[in-house]
């Protein structure tokens, strides 16, 4: 384990983050929650939005799949995430929903601009990111997806869109 030198919840609070915010947007489920937060520490983002009834930590489910990351990762509760984005958005951050809808950006095109900070929305497992906050964003951006179902499990879209934006922004 030590070859891996992974940080100390104190190190990781310190060190520099990667200029990428997470909201999610009525996600139900904690394990998915848990997984969001775990890959949200992997790539060091600066912030998770836990928006509406999405479950807060120290749900039983989130602890289970987070494996301590609640600790690492900073986040907040929000009930309505509009007010969050317009925030965001004046702070100068561009804001993006991960849904599939027309103009989307395919993620492999999706160019960030370096020192920017990015958002990035996922939405419920069942009905997506909703529509008012959609309205709010800069823009959508999309996972390509080739087989016969064209859906991935909130945490699998969150894990893909952080390693890829990640990357992008530390080139």
């Amino acid at each position: 384990m030590d070859e891996l030198v992974r940080l100390s919840p104190k190190e990781f609070r310190d060190a520099e983050k990667t200029s990428i915010i997470v909201l999610l947007d009525q996600v139900r489920s904690g394990l998915n929650v848990g997984s969001i937060f775990r890959s949200a520490d992997s790539f060091r983002i600066e912030k998770i939005y836990l928006g509406g009834y999405t479950p807060l930590p120290p749900h039983r489910e989130i602890l289970k799949s987070a494996l301590g990351s609640t600790e690492t990762v900073e986040w907040e509760h929000a009930e309505d995430l509009v007010p969050v984005i317009e925030q965001l958005k004046a702070n100068g951050a561009a804001v993006y929903a991960l849904e599939q809808v027309h103009n989307s950006i395919p993620l492999a095109q999706f160019s960030p601009t370096k020192g920017q900070t990015i958002a990035l929305i996922l939405g419920n497992e069942v009905s997506g990111v909703d529509e008012r906050v959609i309205a709010a964003c800069t823009g959508c951006i999309e996972i390509e997806q080739y087989g016969s179902k064209h859906s991935l499990n909130v945490s699998v879209c969150a894990g893909i869109a952080l390693y890829d934006i990640a990357s992008k922004l530390r080139q």
